[in-house]
């Protein structure tokens, strides 16, 4: 039976450039992946098929070859020998591909441990809640948090004091092992030191091994002026301390800003919803808003404002983070009606509802005659 042609076999046109062949193969391999289609022997076979024809393709000599003499070009030594002889591996061919293509998926191919074990902690996250006023002067905060720091008995080696740990005879030190499985092969974390190359037969007593152990630890947080809700702050270094000396890693502080009971924010501008009383809207007036930097504030209704009405206070938001800007602070009107009137108040207003007119209430009055014209149209 023919072969299938190699470029047909990975789905791509003759004029594939190296990235689209790759992301050809990964896709077909995935595919036809013998660890999704066990005891499929069609699979494993259009399996072999998908990365022997990567493996002729890659290579630009390979490659050109084929392309003027098709299959021949690996038939009965036509390349002198080196190809595939049939559809087998040759050389670790597959062992190479299997590490370029799926150790990218898995996130670092044949990137290792350090010879010694040494792994980076982790990071930590911690959330703190401050309110508007923190968030507008800034502050300095004290926190406590529980992590893991390196042992002082062994000076986190893991090991007693006076011993010290040996590289793993099972994998040499690498932290991986690896398994023939029928035409390919896989690696795995070796079993016997769990990946960190090193085993201790006399540990320490303190840590029992780990090179760590957890503690409760109060730290300094400088929280800036103008810090907005959902920042993230990174102390570089203090997260979890690393295994075997290695490096410690990160603590990320996720501010969030509570709710404040007059102001509302947005970005370096506050907002605050004042109601006034009817007449004050009416015949004008004055009333005092206190700010976040402490003062107060008078500010002027002229007569007949109306309701949504909005006065600026500028320099009276929030500072911006790391500059000297200040944002704004805006009043906005809301005008109250009267309630529980007494029948003294009920009669005043009612006559003055009989003496007004319509310049007294020209966007009502506006409003309903464009109304009435609507519908008599």
């Amino acid at each position: 039976m023919a072969k299938a042609d190699f470029y047909e076999t990975l789905g791509v046109s003759k004029t594939a450039d190296e990235k689209e062949l790759k992301s050809a193969f990964r896709k077909m391999a995935m595919k036809y992946h013998p660890d999704k289609n066990p005891g499929d022997a069609s699979s494993e076979q259009k399996f072999k098929d998908v990365n022997e024809a990567y493996e002729t393709l890659k290579d630009p000599q390979k490659r050109a070859a084929y392309d003027r003499y098709g299959h021949a070009a690996f038939e009965q030594g036509g390349m002198g020998g080196g190809g595939f002889g049939g559809g087998g591996f040759q050389g670790g061919g597959f062992s190479d591909i299997f590490e370029d293509i799926f150790g990218e998926m898995m996130g670092g191919g044949r990137q290792r441990r350090s010879a010694s074990g040494r792994e980076r902690g982790g990071d930590l996250r911690y959330n703190m809640e401050i309110s508007l006023e923190e968030a507008y002067a800034g502050k300095n905060a004290q926190i406590r948090v529980p992590t893991s720091i390196t042992c002082d008995v062994c000076t986190g080696t893991g090991a007693k004091p006076g011993t010290s740990p040996k590289t793993c005879a099972t994998c040499q030190g690498s932290g991986r092992v690896r398994a023939a499985q029928g035409f390919f092969s896989v690696e795995r974390t070796c079993p016997t030191c769990h990946g960190r190359g090193q085993t201790i037969s006399d540990p320490c007593t303190k840590c029992h091994g780990n090179g760590r152990v957890t503690e409760e630890r109060s730290l300094s947080v400088n929280i800036p002026a103008g810090i907005e809700d959902g920042t993230r702050i990174r102390l570089s270094g203090e997260g979890e301390a690393g295994v075997r000396g290695g490096p410690a890693g990160d603590l990320y502080i996720f501010l969030s800003v509570k709710p404040h009971e007059f102001f509302q924010r947005d970005g370096a501008d506050l907002y605050c919803a004042v109601p006034i009383s009817m007449t004050t809207a009416a015949l004008g007036g004055t009333f005092d808003v206190a700010t976040l930097d402490g003062t107060k504030s008078r500010v002027s209704v002229p007569e007949g404002t109306q309701a949504g009405k909005q006065f600026r206070l500028k320099g009276k938001g929030m500072p911006v983070l790391r500059s000297s800007q200040v944002g704004d602070l805006y009043i906005q009107i809301q005008i109250e009606t009267p309630q529980k009137l007494t029948k003294r108040q009920r009669e005043l207003l009612k006559e003055f509802d009989e003496i007004s007119s319509k310049e007294n209430n020209p966007e009502s009055a506006g409003f309903f005659a464009r109304m009435k014209e609507f519908f008599e149209g």
